[in-house]
Protein backbone atom coordinates (compact mmCIF):
# COMPACT_ATOMS: atom_id res chain seq x y z
CA UNK A 1 0.00 0.00 0.00
CA UNK A 2 1.35 3.42 -0.96
CA UNK A 3 2.33 5.80 1.83
CA UNK A 4 0.11 8.79 2.48
CA UNK A 5 3.09 10.99 1.59
CA UNK A 6 3.45 9.44 -1.89
CA UNK A 7 2.75 11.95 -4.66
CA UNK A 8 -0.32 10.59 -6.40
CA UNK A 9 -3.78 11.86 -7.35
CA UNK A 10 -5.54 10.31 -4.37
CA UNK A 11 -3.20 11.74 -1.75
CA UNK A 12 -3.18 15.21 -3.33
CA UNK A 13 -6.97 15.26 -3.65
CA UNK A 14 -7.20 14.56 0.08
CA UNK A 15 -5.59 17.96 0.75
CA UNK A 16 -8.71 19.70 -0.49
CA UNK A 17 -9.29 22.17 -3.30
CA UNK A 18 -8.48 25.31 -1.31
CA UNK A 19 -5.19 23.96 0.03
CA UNK A 20 -4.18 22.76 -3.46
CA UNK A 21 -5.04 26.15 -4.94
CA UNK A 22 -2.79 27.87 -2.39
CA UNK A 23 0.02 25.44 -3.19
CA UNK A 24 -0.34 26.06 -6.92
CA UNK A 25 -0.16 29.81 -6.47
CA UNK A 26 2.90 29.42 -4.30
CA UNK A 27 4.63 26.99 -6.70
CA UNK A 28 3.98 29.17 -9.75
CA UNK A 29 5.49 32.34 -8.26
CA UNK A 30 8.18 33.51 -10.65
CA UNK A 31 7.23 30.84 -13.24
CA UNK A 32 5.55 32.62 -16.15
CA UNK A 33 5.00 29.43 -18.16
CA UNK A 34 3.19 27.71 -15.29
CA UNK A 35 1.03 30.79 -14.73
CA UNK A 36 0.07 30.84 -18.40
CA UNK A 37 -0.95 27.20 -18.19
CA UNK A 38 -3.13 27.89 -15.16
CA UNK A 39 -4.76 30.85 -16.90
CA UNK A 40 -5.59 28.64 -19.88
CA UNK A 41 -7.17 26.08 -17.56
CA UNK A 42 -9.24 28.77 -15.85
CA UNK A 43 -10.26 30.21 -19.21
CA UNK A 44 -11.26 26.75 -20.36
CA UNK A 45 -13.69 26.51 -17.45
CA UNK A 46 -15.18 29.86 -18.48
CA UNK A 47 -15.63 28.80 -22.12
CA UNK A 48 -13.78 28.63 -25.45
CA UNK A 49 -14.13 32.40 -25.94
CA UNK A 50 -12.02 33.08 -22.88
CA UNK A 51 -9.43 30.49 -23.98
CA UNK A 52 -9.24 32.13 -27.41
CA UNK A 53 -8.69 35.54 -25.82
CA UNK A 54 -5.86 34.20 -23.65
CA UNK A 55 -4.22 32.54 -26.64
CA UNK A 56 -4.61 35.63 -28.80
CA UNK A 57 -2.95 37.77 -26.12
CA UNK A 58 -0.03 35.38 -25.86
CA UNK A 59 0.45 35.13 -29.64
CA UNK A 60 0.43 38.94 -29.89
CA UNK A 61 3.07 39.11 -27.15
CA UNK A 62 5.30 36.62 -28.98
CA UNK A 63 4.87 38.54 -32.25
CA UNK A 64 5.93 41.82 -30.61
CA UNK A 65 8.92 40.41 -28.79
CA UNK A 66 12.41 41.09 -30.15
CA UNK A 67 14.51 39.38 -27.46
CA UNK A 68 16.83 36.59 -28.59
CA UNK A 69 16.08 33.06 -27.37
CA UNK A 70 19.35 31.21 -26.81
CA UNK A 71 19.82 27.49 -26.30
CA UNK A 72 19.25 27.84 -22.58
CA UNK A 73 15.79 29.32 -23.04
CA UNK A 74 14.83 27.29 -26.11
CA UNK A 75 13.16 24.37 -24.33
CA UNK A 76 10.97 26.57 -22.15
CA UNK A 77 9.97 28.69 -25.15
CA UNK A 78 9.19 25.58 -27.22
CA UNK A 79 7.04 24.22 -24.37
CA UNK A 80 5.12 27.51 -24.25
CA UNK A 81 4.58 27.46 -28.02
CA UNK A 82 3.36 23.89 -27.95
CA UNK A 83 1.01 24.64 -25.06
CA UNK A 84 -0.63 27.40 -27.15
CA UNK A 85 -0.84 25.11 -30.20
CA UNK A 86 -2.44 22.29 -28.22
CA UNK A 87 -4.92 24.68 -26.61
CA UNK A 88 -6.03 25.89 -30.05
CA UNK A 89 -6.50 22.36 -31.32
CA UNK A 90 -8.00 20.65 -28.29
CA UNK A 91 -9.87 23.44 -26.45
CA UNK A 92 -11.01 25.94 -29.09
CA UNK A 93 -11.21 23.71 -32.15
CA UNK A 94 -14.01 21.35 -31.05
CA UNK A 95 -16.25 24.24 -29.95
CA UNK A 96 -15.39 27.01 -32.42
CA UNK A 97 -13.78 25.67 -35.64
CA UNK A 98 -13.74 29.07 -37.38
CA UNK A 99 -12.15 30.77 -34.36
CA UNK A 100 -9.59 27.98 -34.03
CA UNK A 101 -8.75 28.28 -37.72
CA UNK A 102 -8.09 31.99 -37.30
CA UNK A 103 -5.90 31.32 -34.26
CA UNK A 104 -3.86 28.61 -35.92
CA UNK A 105 -3.20 30.98 -38.83
CA UNK A 106 -1.94 33.56 -36.35
CA UNK A 107 0.20 30.89 -34.74
CA UNK A 108 1.79 29.68 -38.00
CA UNK A 109 2.41 33.31 -39.04
CA UNK A 110 4.78 33.67 -36.07
CA UNK A 111 7.29 31.30 -37.68
CA UNK A 112 9.41 33.82 -39.59
CA UNK A 113 9.85 36.17 -36.66
CA UNK A 114 10.57 33.34 -34.23
CA UNK A 115 13.19 31.71 -36.48
CA UNK A 116 15.01 35.03 -36.78
CA UNK A 117 15.44 35.42 -33.03
CA UNK A 118 15.76 31.84 -31.83
CA UNK A 119 18.65 29.38 -31.61
CA UNK A 120 16.80 26.36 -32.97
CA UNK A 121 19.81 24.18 -33.81
CA UNK A 122 17.95 21.09 -32.55
CA UNK A 123 14.89 21.75 -34.75
CA UNK A 124 12.59 21.57 -31.72
CA UNK A 125 10.80 24.87 -32.40
CA UNK A 126 10.56 24.13 -36.12
CA UNK A 127 8.87 20.80 -35.44
CA UNK A 128 6.15 22.59 -33.45
CA UNK A 129 5.42 24.91 -36.36
CA UNK A 130 5.28 21.91 -38.71
CA UNK A 131 2.71 20.31 -36.42
CA UNK A 132 0.78 23.58 -36.46
CA UNK A 133 0.72 23.49 -40.27
CA UNK A 134 -0.75 19.98 -40.11
CA UNK A 135 -3.31 21.27 -37.64
CA UNK A 136 -4.16 24.17 -39.93
CA UNK A 137 -4.94 21.74 -42.76
CA UNK A 138 -7.19 19.64 -40.51
CA UNK A 139 -9.03 22.70 -39.18
CA UNK A 140 -9.55 24.13 -42.66
CA UNK A 141 -11.47 21.01 -43.64
CA UNK A 142 -13.83 21.55 -40.69
CA UNK A 143 -14.05 25.35 -40.77
CA UNK A 144 -14.47 25.41 -44.59
CA UNK A 145 -13.23 28.99 -45.17
CA UNK A 146 -14.06 30.87 -48.36
CA UNK A 147 -11.63 29.54 -51.04
CA UNK A 148 -10.81 33.02 -52.40
CA UNK A 149 -10.16 34.43 -48.93
CA UNK A 150 -7.97 31.43 -48.13
CA UNK A 151 -6.05 31.90 -51.38
CA UNK A 152 -5.40 35.55 -50.49
CA UNK A 153 -4.19 34.51 -47.04
CA UNK A 154 -1.80 32.03 -48.59
CA UNK A 155 -0.49 34.56 -51.09
CA UNK A 156 0.26 37.07 -48.34
CA UNK A 157 2.00 34.43 -46.24
CA UNK A 158 4.02 32.99 -49.13
CA UNK A 159 5.31 36.38 -50.22
CA UNK A 160 6.94 36.89 -46.82
CA UNK A 161 8.09 33.30 -46.26
CA UNK A 162 11.87 33.42 -45.87
CA UNK A 163 12.24 29.86 -44.54
CA UNK A 164 10.23 27.74 -46.96
CA UNK A 165 7.65 27.13 -44.27
CA UNK A 166 4.34 27.45 -46.12
CA UNK A 167 4.58 25.73 -49.53
CA UNK A 168 3.67 22.32 -48.11
CA UNK A 169 0.30 23.80 -47.20
CA UNK A 170 -0.73 24.07 -50.85
CA UNK A 171 -1.18 20.37 -51.50
CA UNK A 172 -2.73 19.88 -48.07
CA UNK A 173 -5.27 22.67 -48.60
CA UNK A 174 -6.00 21.79 -52.24
CA UNK A 175 -9.35 20.17 -51.47
CA UNK A 176 -10.45 23.25 -49.49
CA UNK A 177 -9.19 25.71 -52.10
CA UNK A 178 -10.78 23.80 -54.94
CA UNK A 179 -10.22 24.74 -58.57
CA UNK A 180 -11.43 28.30 -58.02
CA UNK A 181 -9.10 28.93 -55.07
CA UNK A 182 -6.08 27.36 -56.78
CA UNK A 183 -6.58 29.44 -59.92
CA UNK A 184 -7.00 32.58 -57.81
CA UNK A 185 -3.80 31.83 -55.93
CA UNK A 186 -1.88 31.08 -59.13
CA UNK A 187 -3.08 34.31 -60.72
CA UNK A 188 -2.12 36.24 -57.62
CA UNK A 189 1.41 34.84 -57.67
CA UNK A 190 2.00 35.46 -61.38
CA UNK A 191 0.68 39.03 -61.22
CA UNK A 192 2.33 39.94 -57.92
CA UNK A 193 5.38 41.46 -59.61
CA UNK A 194 7.65 39.48 -57.28
CA UNK A 195 10.78 37.98 -58.85
CA UNK A 196 10.03 34.28 -58.55
CA UNK A 197 13.67 33.33 -59.12
CA UNK A 198 14.41 34.95 -55.75
CA UNK A 199 11.34 33.67 -53.91
CA UNK A 200 11.58 29.97 -53.16
CA UNK A 201 8.20 29.77 -51.42
CA UNK A 202 6.19 31.24 -54.33
CA UNK A 203 8.04 29.11 -56.88
CA UNK A 204 7.40 25.97 -54.85
CA UNK A 205 3.74 26.97 -54.51
CA UNK A 206 3.37 27.11 -58.30
CA UNK A 207 5.02 23.68 -58.54
CA UNK A 208 2.56 22.24 -56.05
CA UNK A 209 -0.39 23.83 -57.81
CA UNK A 210 0.82 22.27 -61.06
CA UNK A 211 1.03 18.86 -59.38
CA UNK A 212 -2.41 19.17 -57.84
CA UNK A 213 -3.85 20.07 -61.25
CA UNK A 214 -1.81 17.36 -63.00
CA UNK A 215 -0.21 19.96 -65.28
CA UNK A 216 3.24 18.58 -66.10
CA UNK A 217 4.16 21.45 -68.41
CA UNK A 218 3.33 24.03 -65.73
CA UNK A 219 5.69 22.19 -63.37
CA UNK A 220 8.46 22.11 -65.98
CA UNK A 221 7.99 25.82 -66.69
CA UNK A 222 8.99 26.58 -63.10
CA UNK A 223 12.45 25.03 -63.65
CA UNK A 224 15.25 27.09 -65.17
CA UNK A 225 17.41 25.65 -67.95
CA UNK A 226 20.24 25.23 -65.45
CA UNK A 227 18.01 23.49 -62.91
CA UNK A 228 16.80 20.99 -65.50
CA UNK A 229 20.39 19.78 -65.86
CA UNK A 230 20.62 18.94 -62.16
CA UNK A 231 20.08 15.17 -61.64
CA UNK A 232 17.48 15.58 -58.89
CA UNK A 233 15.36 18.04 -60.88
CA UNK A 234 15.78 15.96 -64.04
CA UNK A 235 14.44 12.95 -62.14
CA UNK A 236 11.41 14.92 -60.89
CA UNK A 237 10.57 16.11 -64.40
CA UNK A 238 11.09 12.69 -65.98
CA UNK A 239 8.94 10.96 -63.35
CA UNK A 240 6.04 13.33 -64.01
CA UNK A 241 6.37 12.93 -67.77
CA UNK A 242 6.46 9.16 -67.40
CA UNK A 243 3.30 9.19 -65.27
CA UNK A 244 1.66 11.26 -68.02
CA UNK A 245 2.64 8.64 -70.62
CA UNK A 246 5.10 10.95 -72.38
CA UNK A 247 7.93 8.41 -72.49
CA UNK A 248 10.15 9.95 -75.16
CA UNK A 249 10.09 13.32 -73.41
CA UNK A 250 10.86 11.56 -70.12
CA UNK A 251 13.96 9.99 -71.71
CA UNK A 252 15.12 13.37 -72.95
CA UNK A 253 14.53 14.93 -69.52
CA UNK A 254 16.35 12.23 -67.54
CA UNK A 255 19.39 12.56 -69.79
CA UNK A 256 19.58 16.35 -69.54
CA UNK A 257 22.38 16.30 -66.92
CA UNK A 258 25.86 16.32 -68.43
CA UNK A 259 27.36 12.83 -68.12
CA UNK A 260 30.80 14.29 -67.38
CA UNK A 261 29.56 16.80 -64.83
CA UNK A 262 27.10 14.82 -62.74
CA UNK A 263 29.29 14.52 -59.66
CA UNK A 264 27.31 12.78 -56.94
CA UNK A 265 24.42 10.96 -58.62
CA UNK A 266 21.25 10.68 -56.51
CA UNK A 267 19.55 7.32 -56.23
CA UNK A 268 16.23 8.83 -57.41
CA UNK A 269 17.81 9.82 -60.74
CA UNK A 270 19.16 6.29 -61.28
CA UNK A 271 15.85 4.61 -60.40
CA UNK A 272 13.84 6.99 -62.59
CA UNK A 273 16.19 6.38 -65.53
CA UNK A 274 15.73 2.63 -65.10
CA UNK A 275 11.93 3.10 -65.07
CA UNK A 276 12.08 5.13 -68.29
CA UNK A 277 14.24 2.44 -69.95
CA UNK A 278 11.69 -0.20 -69.06
CA UNK A 279 8.83 1.96 -70.31
CA UNK A 280 10.69 2.26 -73.62
CA UNK A 281 10.79 -1.53 -73.91
CA UNK A 282 14.51 -1.90 -73.12
CA UNK A 283 14.64 -4.33 -70.15
CA UNK A 284 18.17 -5.58 -70.91
CA UNK A 285 19.53 -2.06 -71.23
CA UNK A 286 17.85 -1.29 -67.90
CA UNK A 287 19.49 -4.36 -66.30
CA UNK A 288 22.91 -3.33 -67.58
CA UNK A 289 22.39 0.12 -66.12
CA UNK A 290 21.44 -1.43 -62.76
CA UNK A 291 24.83 -3.14 -62.67
CA UNK A 292 26.55 0.12 -63.62
CA UNK A 293 24.77 1.88 -60.76
CA UNK A 294 25.65 -0.85 -58.28
CA UNK A 295 29.28 -0.99 -59.39
CA UNK A 296 29.55 2.77 -58.92
CA UNK A 297 27.96 2.97 -55.47
CA UNK A 298 27.49 -0.52 -53.95
CA UNK A 299 23.83 0.33 -53.45
CA UNK A 300 22.21 -2.92 -52.31
CA UNK A 301 18.81 -2.02 -53.82
CA UNK A 302 20.36 -1.86 -57.29
CA UNK A 303 21.99 -5.25 -56.76
CA UNK A 304 18.72 -6.85 -55.62
CA UNK A 305 16.93 -5.44 -58.66
CA UNK A 306 19.71 -6.70 -60.94
CA UNK A 307 19.69 -10.20 -59.44
CA UNK A 308 15.89 -10.47 -59.47
CA UNK A 309 15.83 -10.34 -63.26
CA UNK A 310 18.20 -13.30 -63.72
CA UNK A 311 17.10 -16.87 -64.49
CA UNK A 312 17.28 -19.46 -61.70
CA UNK A 313 20.79 -20.62 -60.71
CA UNK A 314 22.46 -17.78 -62.59
CA UNK A 315 21.86 -15.44 -59.66
CA UNK A 316 24.34 -17.34 -57.44
CA UNK A 317 27.22 -16.77 -59.83
CA UNK A 318 26.12 -13.18 -60.41
CA UNK A 319 26.04 -12.51 -56.66
CA UNK A 320 29.58 -13.88 -56.34
CA UNK A 321 30.66 -11.45 -59.05
CA UNK A 322 29.07 -8.58 -57.12
CA UNK A 323 30.75 -9.55 -53.85
CA UNK A 324 34.11 -9.85 -55.59
CA UNK A 325 33.61 -6.36 -56.98
CA UNK A 326 32.86 -5.10 -53.46
CA UNK A 327 36.14 -6.53 -52.16
CA UNK A 328 38.02 -4.27 -54.54
CA UNK A 329 35.79 -1.21 -54.22
CA UNK A 330 37.70 2.06 -53.85
CA UNK A 331 36.15 2.99 -50.50
CA UNK A 332 36.95 0.48 -47.76
CA UNK A 333 34.28 1.91 -45.44
CA UNK A 334 31.54 1.74 -48.11
CA UNK A 335 32.55 -1.82 -49.00
CA UNK A 336 32.50 -2.92 -45.35
CA UNK A 337 29.06 -1.41 -44.78
CA UNK A 338 27.70 -3.12 -47.89
CA UNK A 339 29.14 -6.55 -47.08
CA UNK A 340 27.87 -6.49 -43.50
CA UNK A 341 24.36 -5.35 -44.43
CA UNK A 342 23.97 -7.60 -47.50
CA UNK A 343 24.99 -9.72 -45.50
CA UNK A 344 28.23 -11.40 -46.58
CA UNK A 345 30.11 -11.91 -43.32
CA UNK A 346 32.86 -14.12 -44.73
CA UNK A 347 33.70 -11.58 -47.42
CA UNK A 348 33.64 -8.77 -44.86
CA UNK A 349 36.30 -10.60 -42.83
CA UNK A 350 38.39 -11.08 -45.98
CA UNK A 351 38.06 -7.37 -46.80
CA UNK A 352 39.30 -6.41 -43.33
CA UNK A 353 42.35 -8.69 -43.33
CA UNK A 354 43.27 -7.86 -46.94
CA UNK A 355 42.93 -4.08 -46.54
CA UNK A 356 43.62 -3.50 -42.83
CA UNK A 357 45.78 -0.47 -43.62
CA UNK A 358 42.66 1.33 -44.94
CA UNK A 359 40.64 1.00 -41.73
CA UNK A 360 39.47 4.46 -40.66
CA UNK A 361 38.92 4.42 -36.91
CA UNK A 362 36.94 7.64 -37.05
CA UNK A 363 33.91 5.61 -38.23
CA UNK A 364 33.16 4.24 -34.77
CA UNK A 365 29.43 4.01 -35.57
CA UNK A 366 30.27 1.33 -38.17
CA UNK A 367 33.45 -0.31 -36.89
CA UNK A 368 32.20 -0.84 -33.32
CA UNK A 369 29.07 -2.87 -34.18
CA UNK A 370 30.87 -4.74 -36.99
CA UNK A 371 33.76 -5.76 -34.73
CA UNK A 372 31.26 -7.05 -32.16
CA UNK A 373 29.41 -9.01 -34.85
CA UNK A 374 32.61 -10.64 -36.09
CA UNK A 375 34.00 -11.71 -32.70
CA UNK A 376 32.59 -15.25 -32.65
CA UNK A 377 33.54 -16.43 -36.13
CA UNK A 378 36.31 -14.03 -37.14
CA UNK A 379 38.29 -12.93 -34.07
CA UNK A 380 41.24 -11.64 -36.11
CA UNK A 381 39.07 -9.38 -38.26
CA UNK A 382 37.26 -8.17 -35.13
CA UNK A 383 40.62 -7.44 -33.49
CA UNK A 384 41.85 -5.42 -36.47
CA UNK A 385 38.76 -3.21 -36.38
CA UNK A 386 39.10 -2.64 -32.65
CA UNK A 387 42.77 -1.75 -33.16
CA UNK A 388 41.68 0.76 -35.79
CA UNK A 389 39.40 2.42 -33.25
CA UNK A 390 42.15 2.44 -30.62
CA UNK A 391 44.78 3.82 -32.99
CA UNK A 392 42.55 6.64 -34.19
CA UNK A 393 41.65 7.71 -30.65
CA UNK A 394 45.27 7.75 -29.47
CA UNK A 395 46.88 9.18 -32.60
CA UNK A 396 44.40 12.06 -32.66
CA UNK A 397 44.28 12.53 -28.88
CA UNK A 398 40.52 12.05 -28.76
CA UNK A 399 40.37 12.01 -24.97
CA UNK A 400 36.60 11.46 -24.88
CA UNK A 401 37.12 8.17 -26.69
CA UNK A 402 39.81 6.87 -24.33
CA UNK A 403 37.25 5.06 -22.20
CA UNK A 404 36.05 3.13 -25.24
CA UNK A 405 39.59 2.62 -26.52
CA UNK A 406 40.57 1.03 -23.20
CA UNK A 407 37.56 -1.27 -23.43
CA UNK A 408 38.49 -2.23 -26.98
CA UNK A 409 42.04 -3.04 -25.88
CA UNK A 410 40.74 -5.34 -23.14
CA UNK A 411 38.50 -6.99 -25.73
CA UNK A 412 41.51 -7.47 -28.01
CA UNK A 413 43.32 -9.25 -25.20
CA UNK A 414 40.39 -11.64 -24.75
CA UNK A 415 40.15 -12.27 -28.50
CA UNK A 416 43.88 -12.96 -28.82
CA UNK A 417 43.50 -16.41 -27.24
CA UNK A 418 41.10 -17.38 -30.04
CA UNK A 419 43.21 -16.17 -32.96
CA UNK A 420 44.98 -19.22 -34.42
CA UNK A 421 47.35 -17.23 -36.60
CA UNK A 422 48.01 -13.48 -36.58
CA UNK A 423 49.75 -13.92 -39.99
CA UNK A 424 51.46 -10.65 -40.94
CA UNK A 425 49.81 -8.75 -38.08
CA UNK A 426 51.29 -8.10 -34.65
CA UNK A 427 50.35 -10.40 -31.82
CA UNK A 428 48.48 -8.78 -28.97
CA UNK A 429 51.66 -8.50 -26.89
CA UNK A 430 53.58 -6.89 -29.77
CA UNK A 431 50.69 -4.50 -30.49
CA UNK A 432 50.50 -3.52 -26.81
CA UNK A 433 54.25 -2.87 -26.72
CA UNK A 434 53.89 -0.64 -29.77
CA UNK A 435 51.14 1.36 -28.07
CA UNK A 436 53.30 1.87 -25.00
CA UNK A 437 56.19 3.10 -27.11
CA UNK A 438 54.06 5.48 -29.19
CA UNK A 439 51.55 6.65 -26.58
CA UNK A 440 53.11 5.80 -23.22
CA UNK A 441 52.74 9.37 -21.95
CA UNK A 442 48.96 9.46 -22.46
CA UNK A 443 48.27 8.72 -18.81
CA UNK A 444 44.54 9.40 -19.04
CA UNK A 445 44.27 6.43 -21.38
CA UNK A 446 46.50 4.06 -19.42
CA UNK A 447 44.80 5.08 -16.20
CA UNK A 448 41.46 3.93 -17.59
CA UNK A 449 43.01 0.70 -18.80
CA UNK A 450 44.73 -0.19 -15.53
CA UNK A 451 41.92 0.79 -13.15
CA UNK A 452 40.84 -1.76 -10.54
CA UNK A 453 37.67 -1.86 -8.45
CA UNK A 454 37.06 -2.47 -4.75
CA UNK A 455 33.81 -4.33 -4.15
CA UNK A 456 31.85 -5.33 -1.08
CA UNK A 457 29.30 -8.13 -0.70
CA UNK A 458 26.39 -7.48 1.64
CA UNK A 459 24.38 -10.67 2.10
CA UNK A 460 24.36 -11.52 -1.57
CA UNK A 461 24.45 -8.46 -3.86
CA UNK A 462 27.83 -7.06 -4.91
CA UNK A 463 28.23 -3.28 -4.72
CA UNK A 464 31.13 -1.45 -6.37
CA UNK A 465 32.14 1.09 -3.78
CA UNK A 466 35.11 2.71 -5.44
CA UNK A 467 37.66 2.39 -8.20
CA UNK A 468 41.33 3.29 -8.14
CA UNK A 469 42.68 4.79 -11.32
CA UNK A 470 45.92 6.69 -11.84
CA UNK A 471 46.32 7.85 -8.24
CA UNK A 472 42.64 8.88 -7.96
CA UNK A 473 39.80 7.29 -6.03
CA UNK A 474 36.21 7.43 -7.33
CA UNK A 475 33.55 6.61 -4.74
CA UNK A 476 30.34 5.06 -6.12
CA UNK A 477 28.31 6.24 -3.14
CA UNK A 478 24.82 5.95 -4.64
CA UNK A 479 25.10 2.26 -5.57
CA UNK A 480 25.61 1.16 -1.94
CA UNK A 481 22.76 0.30 0.47
CA UNK A 482 21.90 2.76 3.21
CA UNK A 483 23.95 1.04 5.96
CA UNK A 484 27.05 1.04 3.77
CA UNK A 485 26.49 4.72 2.86
CA UNK A 486 26.30 5.54 6.58
CA UNK A 487 29.63 3.75 7.07
CA UNK A 488 31.19 5.74 4.24
CA UNK A 489 30.01 8.99 5.78
CA UNK A 490 31.47 7.97 9.10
Amino acid sequence: MASKTTLNTKNLAALGAERLADLLLDITKGNADAKRQLRLELASEAGSGDVAREIRKRLSSIARSRSFIDWQGRNAFAADLDMQRRAIVSQVGPVDPAGAFDLIWRFVALANGVYERCDDSTGKVQSIFYEACEGLIDMAEVAAPDPLVLADQLLEALADDDYGHYPTLISGLASVLGSEGLQHLKAGITTSGIDLSNNYALRMALEQIADVEGDVDAYIDQQSDLARKAPQVAAEIARRLLEAGRVEEAWEAINAPDEKDRGWIPYDWEVTRISVMRAMGQPEVARDFMWTCFARSLNADHLRAWLSGLPDFEDVEAESRALEHALGFESFTTALHFLMTWPAIEQAAVLITNRAAEIDGNHYELLGPVSDALEDRHPLAATLLKRGLIDFALQNSRVKRYRHAARHLRECKNLAARVDDFAQFDTHEAYLDGLKQSHGKKTSFWGRLLSVQLTVRVRGPVFILCSFSHNEVYVNYESAPSKIRESILC
